[in-house]
């Protein structure tokens, strides 16, 4: 391999690293002595160019390499997974581009596209080394974004608890992923797949297993080591705490599959009900029964919009890891399709918070009384997130699911004693049916106390960059299966 060639297979990335080095000199060179809204608009829309450039380009120009033993993989998969993270990308742009909680817009898009390149690079990595380097990139920008809100003591303290949690978790994840390399002699997954497979589960090979799980657990944020998501979602800047209940999750269930589907492959164990053996299966399995409880349990007793987003993220965590469990093909592109589908969902989720906050400058339930009166679409757009989280038929949300216990039940005999998992999960859903309701109720049902102050039309792009989010979390669930399709002949190609 030369350089040429890695700069070549690099293109994407470097399209979005070149556009956010474009948009910092822009607006410290020529847009500086403009009025702010005019800044905001210009930069966004040169951040959104390269977004759509870069995934033109992968659109276009398919490519197929492996490169350096893992270090960069492009396949197909891990095109179309970089192309939905430059969509969500996209979309947090344009929810960016309607707030006034900086002056630093050069810098806060440039964030934005540099955790978007981290996220890139960290699907495109089957090498221990390059996950590592790629989440430090994305959580380092991230940290910053949840407190670029100087203003507000809530962005603060967000912030500082999620980089104390987030450098905890860094530090779990690399003892566990340096015990691998210890015991494997290897850093690709693959190599470290053959070299586990033919060593038995000893105590050393069990921690690096927890540890490494542990710290891809705070990441994605399942419980326990979701302590950090309800400040953050509740006090960072609403794009970039939409930025990261939504990219930052793609990217992380994508990279926590790939790990423990081909790293950890041969010493899988089990989590049936009725033959539990030994392997990361069942750690995961706990993992996913907690998060679905705790998450939905807490939600029920949320008054604060953001915490219960933030308490449902951690439930969804725990379906998405029921597709971990299943270890499968067509596990992982139903893992991929439910978390595309839910990052939309709730980055249009906390578009309608964002007009809501704009206007009351609160987001508690009651703050929504009256909403569909006032701000119809948003209102409309609304409904259609909070349905598909919650798992209605024909949205997006309802066959996330689907597929999900699908392939927990479908992947092979022995994945039958993963249907406890999925009953669960089904009781877990109904439960998480109360509190999008509660939402909806104030929306549609509760009138505005009176002395409230009652929103007023949000902007038009926000009002359009919210139902184009709902228009697409319709069309998946009306043709789902155009988009898995693809995922699973991806899968196949890339011999998954």
């Amino acid at each position: 391999m030369n350089y040429l060639e890695l700069v070549r297979f690099c293109v994407p990335e470097i399209i979005v690293a070149t556009t956010a080095l474009l948009v910092l000199a822009v607006d410290l060179f020529t847009l500086r002595e403009l009025e702010y809204r005019t800044r905001l608009s210009i930069g966004t829309m040169l951040a959104g160019v390269g977004c759509l450039v870069a995934i033109a380009w992968m659109l276009a120009l398919p490519q197929s390499a492996n490169l350096s033993e893992g270090m960069l993989v492009v396949s197909r998969l891990t095109q179309w997974v970089k192309v939905c993270l430059l969509v969500l990308t996209c979309f947090a742009l344009l929810l960016s581009a309607d707030t006034d909680f900086t002056e630093h817009v050069g810098e806060y898009l440039a964030l934005i596209l540099l955790a978007a390149v981290g996220m890139m690079f960290l699907v495109s990595a089957e090498d221990i080394l390059m996950i590592f380097v790629a989440l430090e990139l994305t959580s380092l920008s991230l940290y910053v974004l949840a407190a670029f809100n100087k203003s507000s003591r809530a962005s603060a303290e967000a912030a500082l608890k999620y980089f104390l949690f987030g450098g905890v978790s860094s530090a779990f994840t690399l003892f566990g992923l340096s015990l691998l390399y210890g015991l494997s002699g290897a850093t690709n997954l693959d190599r470290i797949a053959a070299a586990l497979h033919a060593a038995p589960l000893d105590p050393l090979l069990a921690l690096a297993i927890v540890m490494t799980l542990i710290g891809l657990g705070f990441k994605v944020a399942a419980a326990p080591f979701h302590l950090w998501a309800p400040d953050v979602y509740q006090g960072a800047p609403t794009p970039s705490a939409a930025f990261i209940a939504s990219g930052s999750k793609l990217a992380g269930f994508f990279i926590l599959a790939r790990v423990t589907m081909a790293g950890f492959k041969g010493v899988e164990g089990g989590a049936g009900w009725d033959a539990a053996v030994p392997g990361w299966v069942p750690v995961v399995a706990a993992v996913a029964v907690i998060s679905m409880l705790l998450g939905n349990l807490a939600a029920l007793a949320q008054t604060s919009v953001r915490r219960l987003l933030a308490y449902s993220a951690i439930a969804h965590a725990g379906y998405i890891l029921i597709g971990v469990v299943a270890h499968a093909g067509t596990s992982l592109a139903a893992v991929v399709y439910y978390a595309v589908t839910y990052a939309l969902a709730t980055l249009g989720a906390f578009g309608v918070v964002a007009a809501v906050e704009r206007q009351t400058g609160r987001e508690r339930l009651t703050d929504f009384a009256g909403l569909s009166r006032h701000a119809p679409l948003l209102s409309l757009c609304m409904m259609v997130f909070m349905l598909s989280l919650a798992g209605i038929p024909p949205l997006a949300g309802f066959f996330g699911k689907f597929y999900l216990f699908s392939a927990a039940l479908g992947a092979g005999p022995q994945n039958l004693g993963l249907l406890w998992l999925v009953i669960l999960a089904l009781v877990m859903s109904a439960v998480s049916l109360y509190y999008y309701l509660k939402v909806l109720k104030q929306i549609y049902v509760a009138d505005a106390a009176a002395g409230q102050t009652l929103p007023k039309p949000a902007s038009p792009l926000l009002q359009a960059t919210v139902a184009a989010l709902a228009l697409a979390v319709i069309c998946l669930g009306c043709l789902p299966a155009w988009f898995v399709e693809r995922l699973t002949d991806s899968i196949k190609l890339a011999g998954l």
